[in-house]
């Protein structure tokens, strides 16, 4: 068993003691400059605590303080030079804070780099897996579409062959099925159509939703506006407001004007340019209403059928 280290005695000056007290000093710290450095003065003990400011045991009280009452060389006023040491200690002190403080700041700016780096590249992924999956849904859509067209057909080729067997007509042996004729041969065995004003009306509605086939719901509002302006001539004929539409107002440039298709569809219904192109106007004497009424149900078929136009397109194809 190890003896225990014997706590030396340590000798003080009442009065300086006081002084450094007042300087701000601990009395654990105050104590041992003063005995460390033989009670000799003020400054004395604040240079010693100065410079050994970082020992283990400088805060630690002693067991036995014994007061000498002994005049200190010393003078009673505080001299300049211990207020030069005290506000040197101060200085150290906040020195030492002020670089603990930077030190924090510098971590604080590497973390806030890390957060940053690391928003960055969750945002590069969202956007990855974002247009990943939009070519998932644009290739599902163009598989749907497939699918859709190839249906339309087979139910088209059924049809035709019902059409046969009710009529009594030779069905088709694919399996010996005669050579072409020439597109010469075909096209001058083929009867001339004439083309009427509804299949105009119906290639400019068809011509318009393959315009903007990514956008249906600018395709479906220009399809309600026009509904709309057939319909209120069409049972409001007499009535001059339903009959003439601005063309530089905002709303009818937004839905109908500005698309490709929009105003040719109207012109074909009936509306004319007048006033230095300022309006589209419905003469009273041209309204057709039977013709209005084709319009109306050509573009309610175009907005509830989802192959409106699908059959014309797979023709030109």
């Amino acid at each position: 068993m190890q003896p225990q280290q014997e706590v030396p005695v340590m000798e003080v000056n009442m009065n300086l003691l006081g002084k450094l007290e007042s300087l701000g000093f601990p009395r654990a710290r105050a104590v041992r400059g003063l005995h460390y450095t033989g009670n000799t003065t003020v400054e004395d003990a604040v240079n010693w605590l100065i410079d050994h400011e970082n020992d283990a045991d400088i805060d630690q009280m002693p067991l036995v303080v014994i007061n000498l009452d002994v005049e200190s060389p010393q003078p009673n006023d505080i001299t300049e030079a211990i207020k030069l040491k005290e506000q040197e200690l101060r200085d150290r002190v906040c020195m030492k804070n002020r670089d603990e403080e930077k030190k924090l700041e510098r971590e604080r700016e590497k973390e806030r780099i890390r957060a940053g780096k690391a928003l960055l590249e969750a945002k590069r992924i969202a956007e990855e897996n974002e247009r990943k999956r939009l070519l998932a849904l644009r290739k599902a859509e163009e598989e749907e579409e497939k699918r859709a067209r190839e249906k339309v057909l087979k139910k088209l080729d059924l049809d035709k062959l019902e059409r046969k067997q009710a009529l009594g007509l030779p069905l088709e042996n694919r399996a010996a099925k005669p050579p072409l004729p020439s597109i010469q041969e075909e096209k001058s065995s083929l009867p001339v159509k004439s083309i009427t004003k509804a299949d105009h009306m119906r290639e400019c509605l068809r011509s318009l939703k393959l315009a903007y086939k990514d956008d249906n719901a600018k395709v479906k509002k220009a399809f309600q506006t026009l509904l709309i302006y057939v319909g209120n001539v069409a049972r409001s004929p007499d009535e001059e407001k339903f009959r003439k539409i601005r063309l530089s107002n905002p709303k009818f440039q937004e839905r109908v004007g500005s698309l490709k298709g929009g105003i040719k569809f109207l012109e074909l219904c009936g509306f004319e340019r007048s006033e230095g192109d300022e309006f589209l106007v419905f003469p009273r004497d041209k309204v057709d209403v039977q013709s209005l009424n084709t319009a109306g149900s050509m573009l309610k078929s175009a907005l509830t059928n989802p192959y409106f136009g699908l059959l014309e397109k797979m023709k030109e194809d």
